[in-house]
C-alpha cells in the first residue's frame, strides 16, 4: 500500500462561516491525504458581509515555536496549501515551508485577499505585493480574477471585466502571473461568453480551459473549497487541469445542495460523498 501524502495547510479558522481551515480539513482528508493544520490565526467568524464584526487572535509570535519543536521532531511536509492569511505571517510561513519540506514538496498558494474587484475587510492597498512574496516560486498558484489582477500590480479591478473576459486577457494576465516564477496558475472565475464560468490552467506553455454553467448565486467560501479539492487532488497523483475540473464541479455540486436561506457559505458537508465518489473512480 502507498504512504498517504501529509499536507499542511496554513490557513486561519474563522470558527464559524465554512471558510479557511474549516473546509481544508475535512476536504484535503475526504480526498485520502493526510491534512495537518497550522491557524496563524483565530477568527470568530469569517468578515464577510452578514457578520456584524468578529474578533481576531494573531499567533504570529508563537509559528517561529511550532516550526523549532518540528525540527526537533523530524516531521515534514510532502505539500503546503496556504490559504487566508496576514501580513504578519508571510515571512514564518516561508520559513516553514524551507524547514519541514519533504523531498520535492509543493507549494500550493491560494492568495485569499480578495473578490468581486475589491480587497477584503481588514488588508491595507498595499497588501497584493505582500502576497505576492508568498506567491513567487509557487509550484501552483490559484488566484481569482481579482486576485490575479491585483498581484500583477493592477489597482482597479472593473465590474465589466470580472462578468466577462476576452481569452486575449486572460492569456495577458496569466503571462504576467508567471512572471512570479509560478510553475502553473490556475486562474479561477473566466468567463468568456458571459454564460459560462470556470479556470484557465497554464503550466507556462498551454492553457487549459474548462466551464460550468454560470449559477446566479453567491457564496462566500467557494474559492477555499475549490482550493482544498485542488489541493487533495495534486497530492493523489492527479494533473493540475484534472484537479481543477473535480474542484470546480465540485463547487457547482455544493452550491446545488445549499438551501437559499444558508447565507454564510456552502454546505460543502452534504457534497463529500460525491468527492469520495469521484476521487475513488478518476484518481488512483
Amino acid at each position: 500500500m502507498n504512504r498517504v501524502k501529509r499536507l499542511l495547510t496554513i490557513q486561519d479558522v474563522s470558527c464559524v462561516g465554512q471558510c479557511s481551515t474549516t473546509v481544508a480539513l475535512p476536504l484535503v482528508s475526504a480526498c485520502g491525504v493526510e491534512c495537518a493544520v497550522l491557524p496563524p490565526a483565530i477568527l470568530s467568524n469569517h468578515t464577510a458581509t452578514g457578520f456584524s464584526g468578529w474578533t481576531l487572535l494573531d499567533i504570529a509570535a508563537e509559528m517561529p515555536k511550532i516550526e523549532e519543536r518540528w525540527a526537533k521532531e523530524n516531521i515534514k511536509f510532502d505539500a503546503f496549501y496556504t490559504g487566508y492569511v496576514c501580513e504578519s505571517h508571510i515571512d514564518p510561513i516561508l520559513s516553514i515551508m524551507r524547514s519541514a519540506a519533504a523531498p520535492s514538496a509543493v507549494r500550493i498558494v491560494d492568495p485569499a485577499m480578495a473578490d468581486n474587484g475589491k480587497l477584503y475587510t481588514g488588508f491595507a492597498p498595499d497588501f497584493p505585493e505582500k502576497m505576492a512574496k508568498l506567491c513567487k516560486g509557487a509550484n501552483y498558484l490559484l488566484p481569482n480574477l481579482t486576485e490575479a489582477s491585483l498581484l500583477v500590480g493592477e489597482k482597479e479591478v472593473s465590474s465589466e471585466f470580472l462578468a466577462r473576459q476576452t481569452q486575449k486577457g486572460v492569456e495577458e494576465i496569466i503571462s504576467r502571473l508567471h512572471e512570479l516564477e509560478v510553475s502553473t496558475v490556475v486562474l479561477t472565475g473566466v468567463s468568456l461568453d458571459g454564460e459560462s464560468v470556470g479556470t484557465a490552467v497554464s503550466d507556462g506553455k498551454e492553457i487549459v480551459y474548462d466551464f460550468n454553467p454560470r449559477n446566479p448565486r453567491s457564496s462566500h467560501g467557494t474559492g477555499d473549497v475549490f482550493a482544498s479539492v485542488f489541493s487533495g487532488a495534486i497530492l493523489r497523483g492527479a494533473s493540475a487541469a484534472e484537479a481543477a475540473a473535480l474542484a470546480a464541479d465540485f463547487v457547482c455540486e455544493c452550491i446545488n445542495l445549499t438551501s437559499p436561506d444558508h447565507w454564510y457559505g456552502v454546505s460543502f458537508e452534504r457534497a463529500i460523498p460525491y468527492l469520495v465518489e469521484r476521487i475513488s473512480k478518476e484518481i488512483r
